[in-house]
C-alpha cells in the first residue's frame, strides 16, 4: 500500500475507473451489435451475351474481398443465378466465366443497403 495515498482515495480511484469501464462497456457492445446487425442479403441476376440472350451454364463467381473466399454458381437455362446468405458487412466481387470469356467484374458493396442485390453480367 502506498503510504502517501489515503485508503479512501485508492478506493475512490478504483470506483471511478470501474464506473468508466462499466459505463463504457454497453456503448462498445452496442456498436459491435449494430455492426453485426447488418444481416444478410441475396445476390442474384442474369448472365447474358452481347445480344442480351441468356447464357446458360456460365460459372458465376462471388469473391469476398475480406476473406478472399469464393463461392460459385452455374447459371440456369434462363441465365439466372442466385447467392443466398451474403454478409452485408463485407464487400464482394461478382463476375461470370464461360468458354474462356469473362464478364466485367461488378462490386457488391457493404455500403449498399439493399437486402436483394440484382444485376446483369454481360459477355462482350
Amino acid at each position: 500500500m502506498n503510504p502517501t495515498c489515503p485508503r479512501g482515495a485508492t478506493a475512490a480511484f478504483f470506483a471511478v475507473l470501474l464506473g468508466v469501464t462499466v459505463m463504457g462497456a454497453p456503448q462498445s457492445v452496442a456498436v459491435q451489435a449494430e455492426a453485426q446487425n447488418l444481416g444478410q442479403r441475396s445476390v442474384s441476376g442474369s448472365v447474358v451475351d452481347d445480344r442480351s440472350a441468356p447464357v446458360p451454364g456460365a460459372t458465376v463467381f462471388l469473391k469476398n474481398e475480406k476473406t478472399k473466399s469464393i463461392r460459385s454458381y452455374t447459371s440456369a437455362q434462363d441465365g439466372r443465378f442466385r447467392f443466398a446468405q451474403v454478409n452485408m458487412s463485407d464487400d464482394y466481387d461478382l463476375w461470370a466465366e464461360k468458354d474462356n470469356h469473362k464478364t466485367a467484374v461488378k462490386t457488391v458493396s457493404s455500403w449498399d443497403a439493399r437486402k436483394e442485390f440484382e444485376t446483369e453480367l454481360r459477355f462482350k
